[in-house]
This record gives structure tokens, sequence and C-alpha cells, in this order.
């Protein structure tokens, strides 16, 4: 099965959308049999900038752009929708150059679905979406301005669901609307931890958080990117009702460029709590694990998106007590047993923080909770099952076999 895959993200970088492309992408190639082919068969149209990694089977295209179109920040911009025009563009040329082999389906990630819906009326190519976010309420929140657009948008991305082979939510709230929209074929595609089993630390916590913390003091740690719908300024402000808590916690936010960096540094001392929280900057996934198991508490205080972050499933796996707001982007995921979930509130969100802060027996009652779950239903085993069921729909609606069969050359 000769598949192009979509994706408009830098790749690689060590955030979100590229991790989970990443995995579905080492998962198919597996799946198809691709690692021992001499030829991919399958071909990644991504962003310019990004790290060079290697997949056996897979060829990765990068978009050529100005220079002005580079540094793609996370979410929605008009600099990533400029750039979209010429994945466009791209993503046409591609399917044209194939048109003598051409591909079996399209994979297409988040608004590349648009690209795909539009290519197929002339190429005949089906597309299946893999559906990261609500594209209508992605642009809403983030412009308010195009709220009136709202039922247009609406419209544009049921029709996009309709047109498609498949549908691949990686959320319960999204699973909703794809079948609001009428979608055919819905398989879910969960993000899941990307933690190991072992859940042992390898690292100091010093050499982890930094030397401006005493080892006593019990860490609340942040991991994720630092736009505005994450909630930093939520967290920064309800950190500053608890900084004199007797337990003397001290706040750690590990990602973000160095512009949001300095912007919540700022933050941090017209709160008065500058000396008591560390903006470590942006650290390697390698790192994730030692990070959340030797923290005390772990937060997730974003304040709009209906998609689950990805982060949720490892900090669930971690065991680490985890204090989140409770808003439908995490209620799809979280309870009461497994996590300390308050309104998007300072003085509520510092109230779950004291909490844990004050008993350590809770801490570890809702962390082990957390574990289990996890593990019962966030493994990459669980996302490989998920990606599998899916293709396998798709080639039984194509006609042909999913695993990949070599050819027998003539005479033998």
């Amino acid at each position: 099965m000769k598949i192009l895959v979509l994706a408009p993200q830098p790749f690689y970088q060590e955030r979100g959308t590229p991790i989970a492309v990443r995995l579905a992408l080492e998962t198919l190639a597996k799946t198809l049999g691709l690692n021992n082919q001499s030829s991919p068969s399958i071909d990644l149209l991504v962003y310019e900038e990004g790290q060079e990694i290697q997949i056996p089977g897979v060829r990765i295209i990068r978009l050529k752009t100005p220079p002005s179109l580079r540094g793609i920040r996370p979410g929605i911009s008009c600099k990533k929708l400029l750039c979209d025009l010429f994945f466009l563009a791209h993503t046409f040329c591609l399917l044209w150059r194939a048109r003598h082999d051409q591909y079996r389906v399209i994979h297409a990630v988040e608004e590349s679905v648009f690209v795909a819906w539009l290519a197929k009326p002339f190429f005949r190519v089906p597309y299946i979406y893999d559906m990261d976010s609500s594209l209508a309420l992605q642009v809403t929140e983030k412009w308010r301005w195009c709220r009136p657009l709202l039922a247009i948008l609406q419209f544009l991305e049921g029709v996009a669901v309709r047109g498609s082979l498949a549908v691949a939510p990686v959320c319960d709230a999204l699973e909703a609307i794809a079948h609001q929209h009428g979608s055919k074929n819905t398989v879910m595609l969960r993000d899941v931890s990307l933690l190991p089993e072992d859940s042992c630390c390898d690292n100091s916590r010093s050499a982890l958080f930094g030397d401006r913390m005493e080892g006593h003091q019990p860490v609340i740690l942040y991991v994720g990117n630092l736009e505005s719908y994450q909630g930093i300024d939520l967290l920064l402000e309800s950190f500053a009702l608890v900084k004199d808590h007797y337990a003397r916690p001290h706040l750690v936010v590990v990602g973000g460029d160095a512009e949001s960096i300095r912007r919540y540094q700022e933050k941090s001392i017209k709160l008065g709590c500058a000396s008591e929280v560390s903006l470590l900057g942006p650290k390697p996934l390698t790192d994730l694990r030692d990070l959340l198991v030797s923290a005390d508490i772990l937060v997730s205080p974003r304040i709009k998106g209906n998609n689950t972050p990805m982060k949720i499933y490892s900090y669930l796996h971690s065991g680490t007590p985890l204090v989140a707001t409770d808003l439908p982007t995490h209620r799809q995921v979280l309870d009461e047993e497994v996590a300390i979930l308050t309104a998007a509130d300072p003085a509520l969100f510092a109230d779950g923080l004291a909490r844990l802060l004050s008993s350590p027996e809770l801490r570890q009652t809702i962390g082990q909770r957390a574990r289990r779950r996890a593990q019962s239903l966030y493994t990459v085993e669980a996302f490989e099952k998920q990606l599998n069921s899916l293709y396998e729909r798709v080639a039984r609606g194509l006609g042909e076999a999913l695993v990949y069969q070599p050819r027998i050359s003539e005479g033998k």
C-alpha cells in the first residue's frame, strides 16, 4: 500500500503532533512490513524546519518556503496558514508526479485534510482524516473576530469529515464532533504515554531541576509549550497564592521559547514569586521520564481547547499526582480518582495544589491510581492496536491486503 502522509508541522520536533506523527509512521511501517524494503512506500510531506531523522520505510519530503515563513509555533497562526498555501501546491505536485503509480490513500493530519479534500476530485485518491483538534473551534478561539464565521467553519469541517474514507480522532470530544458531522467510519486513535515501563530515575533532582531549590522542597512541575491556551498565567497566579505554604514548594516550568520564558519570568517577578519559580526552557524527550517521576506534583492548567494534551497520558503513567483544570480537554480522560480537578480560577487551582502539598498520603494514593489506569489504557501497544485497526478497515475498503507481500519475480 503506497501512502502519502500530510503533516503540516515542523518535523521532527519534540512536541505533541510531531511526536504522534512519528509514532504513527513507525507503527505503520512495521505493520506494512516496510523495514526490510529497499524503497519506501510511505511519503511524508512536512515543513522545512525540524530535526533530521530516519524512519525505515518512510521518505521525508520537506516543503521549501521563504525564510519569513519559518519558526512555526504550536497552534493556528497567520504564518502557518500562509505556509499551508505552499503545502497545498507541493501536495498537488507530488500527486501529479505519482499519477502513473498513484498513492492508494492520503493520511491527512489536522488542517491538511482540506488539502486532501481538494485533491480528491482531481486525482481520485481517498483520504483519512487524522483529527487532532476541531479546526473550527481552534480558529474561533484564537481569533475572536472569526466567531461570527463559526457556522461556516463547522460546515467546511463537516464537508471534510464526510468526504473522508475514515476519521481518526484523538479523544472522545473529537469523536463526538466527527459523529455529529456524519463520519461514515470513525476509529479512535488516542494519544498514549511516552514513558517506558521502567519508572526508575537516572538523574539527581539538582541535575533535572537546577540548583536554585533545596533537595527536600516539593517540586510542582509543568512540561509543555508556553502558548497562552496552556494557562501558564493561571499557573503562576495560583502558585503565588501557595508559595508561602509550610512545605515550601518550588515551581518548575519546562518548555517554551526564549520570548515566552522572558515574559513569564517578568510575570513571576511582578507576582513576588520569582525566587521560587524556575523556567528551564526545553528539555530532550529522553529526560521526560526522570522529570515526571522526580516531581512531587504535576500540573496542567490549560484554559482552552477540547483535545486532550498528549502529556496527560505520560503524566498519569509516571505515578506522580496531577492537578488540572476541570474542563472537557481534561475531563474526557481524567476524573477525581486519578487527579485533582479544579475550575480555571487562580484561587481554586491554588486550593488544589495546597491539598496535595499538605498530604503526602493523598499524593501517593492518587499517583498509584493514575499509574494503574495508564498501564491498562494508554500504552504504545494500545496505540498500535488502534492504528492497525484503522488501516485494516481502510485496506478492506480499498480491496487490498494491509500487510506488505513481496512480489515474486517472473520465472520463479
